[in-house]
Protein backbone atom coordinates (compact mmCIF):
# COMPACT_ATOMS: atom_id res chain seq x y z
CA UNK A 1 0.00 0.00 0.00
CA UNK A 2 1.24 3.96 -0.99
CA UNK A 3 1.68 5.77 2.56
CA UNK A 4 -0.04 9.18 1.42
CA UNK A 5 2.38 10.91 3.39
CA UNK A 6 5.33 9.89 1.40
CA UNK A 7 6.28 9.48 -2.39
CA UNK A 8 6.99 5.77 -1.45
CA UNK A 9 4.98 2.29 -1.99
CA UNK A 10 6.15 -1.19 -0.50
CA UNK A 11 6.84 -3.50 -3.34
CA UNK A 12 9.50 -6.15 -1.44
CA UNK A 13 7.39 -8.06 1.01
CA UNK A 14 9.15 -9.22 4.30
CA UNK A 15 9.56 -12.82 2.91
CA UNK A 16 10.78 -12.10 -0.70
CA UNK A 17 13.43 -9.47 1.82
CA UNK A 18 14.39 -12.64 4.02
CA UNK A 19 14.78 -14.60 1.21
CA UNK A 20 17.10 -12.15 -0.63
CA UNK A 21 19.28 -11.89 1.95
CA UNK A 22 19.46 -14.69 4.15
CA UNK A 23 20.39 -16.49 -0.22
CA UNK A 24 23.10 -14.08 -0.22
CA UNK A 25 24.62 -15.26 3.43
CA UNK A 26 24.48 -18.85 2.43
CA UNK A 27 26.13 -18.94 -0.87
CA UNK A 28 28.80 -16.27 0.13
CA UNK A 29 29.54 -19.57 3.20
CA UNK A 30 29.12 -22.37 0.89
CA UNK A 31 31.50 -21.02 -2.03
CA UNK A 32 34.13 -19.88 0.53
CA UNK A 33 34.43 -23.05 2.23
CA UNK A 34 34.20 -25.17 -0.66
CA UNK A 35 37.49 -27.56 -1.14
CA UNK A 36 40.14 -26.36 -3.06
CA UNK A 37 40.49 -22.44 -4.22
CA UNK A 38 40.69 -21.02 -0.68
CA UNK A 39 42.53 -23.68 1.15
CA UNK A 40 45.80 -21.69 1.25
CA UNK A 41 42.90 -18.29 2.86
CA UNK A 42 41.49 -20.91 5.42
CA UNK A 43 44.24 -23.33 6.17
CA UNK A 44 43.91 -22.60 10.07
CA UNK A 45 40.54 -23.94 10.02
CA UNK A 46 39.79 -27.74 10.49
CA UNK A 47 38.32 -28.99 7.62
CA UNK A 48 35.80 -30.80 8.93
CA UNK A 49 34.29 -27.66 10.13
CA UNK A 50 34.48 -25.92 6.63
CA UNK A 51 32.78 -28.77 4.90
CA UNK A 52 30.02 -28.59 7.61
CA UNK A 53 29.52 -25.19 6.60
CA UNK A 54 29.50 -25.85 2.89
CA UNK A 55 27.17 -28.96 3.31
CA UNK A 56 24.46 -26.86 5.61
CA UNK A 57 24.61 -23.97 3.49
CA UNK A 58 23.73 -26.10 0.44
CA UNK A 59 20.79 -27.50 2.54
CA UNK A 60 19.66 -23.61 3.26
CA UNK A 61 19.85 -22.97 -0.20
CA UNK A 62 17.89 -26.00 -1.14
CA UNK A 63 15.35 -25.01 1.33
CA UNK A 64 15.48 -21.26 -0.08
CA UNK A 65 14.95 -22.34 -3.30
CA UNK A 66 11.69 -24.75 -2.38
CA UNK A 67 10.52 -21.50 -0.89
CA UNK A 68 10.82 -18.85 -3.42
CA UNK A 69 9.12 -22.24 -5.80
CA UNK A 70 5.98 -21.63 -3.58
CA UNK A 71 6.36 -17.60 -3.14
CA UNK A 72 6.54 -17.30 -6.92
CA UNK A 73 3.18 -18.83 -7.21
CA UNK A 74 1.80 -17.69 -3.83
CA UNK A 75 3.60 -14.71 -2.87
CA UNK A 76 2.83 -10.82 -2.58
CA UNK A 77 2.23 -9.07 -6.41
CA UNK A 78 6.45 -8.32 -6.92
CA UNK A 79 7.21 -11.38 -5.69
CA UNK A 80 5.47 -13.70 -8.00
CA UNK A 81 6.77 -14.56 -11.07
CA UNK A 82 3.78 -13.50 -13.55
CA UNK A 83 5.04 -10.07 -12.47
CA UNK A 84 9.10 -10.85 -13.61
CA UNK A 85 8.81 -13.60 -16.53
CA UNK A 86 9.19 -11.89 -19.61
CA UNK A 87 9.46 -13.31 -23.06
CA UNK A 88 13.38 -12.67 -25.04
CA UNK A 89 12.02 -10.30 -27.15
CA UNK A 90 10.96 -8.34 -24.41
CA UNK A 91 14.17 -8.71 -22.26
CA UNK A 92 16.30 -7.73 -25.06
CA UNK A 93 14.18 -4.65 -26.18
CA UNK A 94 14.78 -3.44 -22.62
CA UNK A 95 17.92 -4.60 -22.25
CA UNK A 96 19.33 -2.37 -25.63
CA UNK A 97 17.17 0.35 -23.72
CA UNK A 98 19.16 0.64 -20.83
CA UNK A 99 22.25 0.40 -22.57
CA UNK A 100 20.95 3.32 -24.76
CA UNK A 101 20.11 5.18 -21.06
CA UNK A 102 16.03 5.32 -22.24
CA UNK A 103 14.92 2.47 -20.12
CA UNK A 104 11.58 2.72 -18.37
CA UNK A 105 11.16 2.22 -14.76
CA UNK A 106 9.71 -0.86 -13.11
CA UNK A 107 8.15 -0.50 -9.73
CA UNK A 108 9.13 -4.93 -9.41
CA UNK A 109 11.72 -6.37 -11.10
CA UNK A 110 12.35 -5.36 -14.91
CA UNK A 111 12.39 -7.90 -17.36
CA UNK A 112 16.29 -7.63 -17.59
CA UNK A 113 16.03 -8.10 -13.91
CA UNK A 114 13.38 -11.00 -13.80
CA UNK A 115 15.45 -13.16 -16.39
CA UNK A 116 18.59 -12.70 -14.15
CA UNK A 117 16.48 -14.16 -11.42
CA UNK A 118 15.32 -16.81 -13.09
CA UNK A 119 18.92 -17.75 -14.26
CA UNK A 120 20.31 -17.59 -10.73
CA UNK A 121 17.63 -19.72 -9.50
CA UNK A 122 18.32 -22.41 -12.26
CA UNK A 123 22.07 -22.38 -11.93
CA UNK A 124 21.51 -22.24 -7.87
CA UNK A 125 19.50 -25.69 -8.87
CA UNK A 126 21.86 -27.13 -10.72
CA UNK A 127 24.64 -26.55 -7.98
CA UNK A 128 22.78 -27.91 -5.03
CA UNK A 129 21.57 -30.69 -7.14
CA UNK A 130 24.89 -32.01 -7.78
CA UNK A 131 26.43 -31.05 -4.59
CA UNK A 132 23.85 -33.30 -3.04
CA UNK A 133 24.74 -36.17 -5.57
CA UNK A 134 28.61 -35.56 -5.00
CA UNK A 135 28.11 -35.76 -1.06
CA UNK A 136 26.33 -38.93 -1.33
CA UNK A 137 28.41 -40.79 -4.07
CA UNK A 138 31.74 -39.44 -2.95
CA UNK A 139 31.43 -38.83 0.68
CA UNK A 140 28.64 -41.23 1.38
CA UNK A 141 26.31 -38.86 3.18
CA UNK A 142 23.64 -36.99 2.81
CA UNK A 143 19.87 -37.96 1.47
CA UNK A 144 21.39 -39.57 -1.52
CA UNK A 145 23.97 -41.12 -0.05
CA UNK A 146 21.66 -44.80 -0.13
CA UNK A 147 21.36 -44.56 -4.17
CA UNK A 148 24.52 -43.16 -4.48
CA UNK A 149 27.61 -44.17 -2.42
CA UNK A 150 29.03 -47.28 -4.31
CA UNK A 151 28.94 -44.94 -7.60
CA UNK A 152 31.82 -45.02 -10.14
CA UNK A 153 34.46 -42.80 -10.16
CA UNK A 154 33.60 -41.48 -13.25
CA UNK A 155 30.03 -40.17 -12.08
CA UNK A 156 31.84 -38.81 -8.88
CA UNK A 157 34.15 -37.27 -11.37
CA UNK A 158 31.39 -35.65 -13.23
CA UNK A 159 28.83 -34.32 -10.31
CA UNK A 160 32.44 -32.40 -9.52
CA UNK A 161 32.93 -30.86 -11.99
CA UNK A 162 29.44 -29.87 -13.29
CA UNK A 163 29.02 -28.42 -9.49
CA UNK A 164 32.34 -26.69 -9.63
CA UNK A 165 31.43 -24.72 -12.80
CA UNK A 166 27.26 -24.03 -11.94
CA UNK A 167 28.84 -23.16 -8.41
CA UNK A 168 31.66 -20.45 -10.33
CA UNK A 169 28.63 -19.67 -12.95
CA UNK A 170 26.18 -18.65 -9.87
CA UNK A 171 29.25 -16.65 -9.00
CA UNK A 172 29.09 -14.33 -12.47
CA UNK A 173 25.87 -14.32 -12.32
CA UNK A 174 25.97 -12.63 -9.23
CA UNK A 175 28.67 -10.02 -10.23
CA UNK A 176 26.18 -9.20 -13.43
CA UNK A 177 22.75 -9.08 -11.35
CA UNK A 178 24.95 -6.16 -8.96
CA UNK A 179 26.49 -4.54 -12.03
CA UNK A 180 22.40 -4.21 -13.28
CA UNK A 181 21.68 -2.96 -9.64
CA UNK A 182 24.15 -0.29 -9.50
CA UNK A 183 23.37 0.83 -13.37
CA UNK A 184 19.68 0.60 -12.42
CA UNK A 185 20.05 2.64 -9.67
CA UNK A 186 22.41 5.42 -11.32
CA UNK A 187 19.72 5.59 -14.41
CA UNK A 188 17.00 5.94 -12.33
CA UNK A 189 18.36 7.89 -9.62
CA UNK A 190 16.99 5.43 -6.46
CA UNK A 191 18.74 2.80 -4.37
CA UNK A 192 17.88 -0.44 -5.24
CA UNK A 193 20.05 -2.26 -2.53
CA UNK A 194 18.19 0.17 0.31
CA UNK A 195 14.65 -0.93 -1.21
CA UNK A 196 15.42 -4.79 -0.93
CA UNK A 197 16.33 -3.51 2.43
CA UNK A 198 13.28 -1.40 3.48
CA UNK A 199 10.84 -2.94 1.05
CA UNK A 200 10.05 0.37 -0.31
CA UNK A 201 10.25 2.48 -3.15
CA UNK A 202 9.62 5.94 -5.06
CA UNK A 203 5.91 5.23 -6.10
Amino acid sequence: MTDPHTTETTVWDLWVRLFHWTLVAAFTLAYFTQEGPFEKLLENIDGAWLQLIHVWSGYVIVGLLIFRLFWGFAGSRYARFSDFVHGPREIFTYTKDVLLLRARRYLGHNPAGGAMIVALLLSLTITVITGLMLYGADKGMGPLAGLLMNSSDGLIDTAKEVHEFFANFTLILVVGHLTGVIWESLLHRENLAHAMVTGRKRA
